[in-house]
């Protein structure tokens, strides 16, 4: 007779199916994890992404290209970049991009030009969004004649001609200095951009002040600069997030629109603006001039939009619902 012992070690009869494992323990998804989910499925996005890091990459190693070539990046090369007609040559051994109307490589100027618009578009996006969550945190939750000033202020600013007003300052300022031009074309998209955005976060703030977890700061005695900084702006962190990555498109483009009127940033510093703008005159016997800095605009812009779409879309804690109801 078996004993009570072997009980555990004895095998199930012939024929007898074995017991199921036991089911893995159910573990928890921070929401951080559950955005990187949603992201890592996106397709657009994650091209998008790969998009922008090739742009980034050829813009950091530009002095790289401007040494394996030997073309600095505003040297001239007559002798060799124009034909005997004086028109500019095409891509080839001696100029990968091939060459402008004054003989400078195209590929070296097109490399420096992504830095000066990723740059301008950059810094543009982030001063934009440190002044507009400023001025939209403040008129939101102050109310009263503060919010009356401020959304009249960007009321003012969002009714101004934009291209207008670039004009008269670049043209009231005369920057001679290259260095110079791109901080104030910097400063000039900011000014123009903050604005809606502040709007848009002044919306989200007017409904966060009404929930219950402000109400209670409230109660406890918290003040409003810590209430703002430590219960307001957490809430906005995903809005503030996918609002900074949509206005960085726009902020490229209007550098660009900017350098290719002649009042962005001044030469001899290359932008692909300028590069188009230059290029406008030849391009019936040099479509490369138009090719290369109009298809690494077209290319940046439309990656920043992809990414920002897919980044709203992992933030949005409401996507895969979305996703499953369609």
């Amino acid at each position: 007779m078996t004993g009570y012992a072997d009980l555990g070690t004895r095998r199930p009869p012939p024929g007898t199916a074995a017991a199921p494992p036991a089911p893995e323990p159910v573990r928890g998804r921070s929401p951080s994890r559950l955005a990187w989910d949603r992201f890592r499925r996106d397709r657009a996005a994650l091209a998008a992404l790969a998009v922008l890091l090739a742009v980034m990459a050829f813009a950091a190693l530009a002095p790289l290209w401007a040494h394996l070539t030997g073309h600095p990046c505003d040297a001239t090369f007559p002798g060799t970049g124009l034909d005997a007609g004086g028109r500019p040559r095409g891509p080839g051994a001696r100029f990968p991009l091939g060459a402008d109307q004054l003989g400078r490589d195209v590929l070296v100027r097109a490399a420096y030009g992504a830095r000066v618009s990723l740059a301008a578009g950059i810094g543009a996006a982030v001063l934009a969004s440190a002044a507009g969550t400023l001025a939209g945190v403040l008129a939101g939750f102050a109310g009263g004649a503060l919010d009356a000033l401020l959304a009249r202020l960007m009321d003012m600013i969002l009714a101004l001609p934009y291209l207008l007003v670039a004009i008269m300052l670049a043209s009231t300022f005369q920057i001679s200095s290259p260095g110079a031009s791109l901080a104030m074309t910097v400063l000039v998209i900011a000014f123009f951009s903050f604005a809606a955005y502040g709007r848009t976060i002044r919306g989200q703030v007017l409904s966060l002040k009404e929930r219950q977890f402000i109400e209670a700061a409230r109660a406890l005695g918290a003040s409003s600069a810590r209430i703002m900084a430590g219960d307001v702006l957490p809430n906005l962190a995903a809005q503030i997030t996918v609002l900074t990555s949509l206005l960085l498109p726009s902020a490229i483009v209007s550098e660009a629109t900017l350098s290719f009127l002649g009042v962005g940033v001044r030469p001899p510093m290359p932008s692909w603006g300028s590069m188009l703008a230059e290029g406008g005159e030849v391009f019936r016997t040099a479509w490369w001039l138009l090719a290369v800095p109009g298809g690494l605009l077209l290319a940046t812009t439309l990656a920043f939009t992809l990414l920002g779409d897919g980044v709203r879309n992992a933030l949005d804690p409401r996507g895969d619902r979305a996703a499953a109801g369609r």
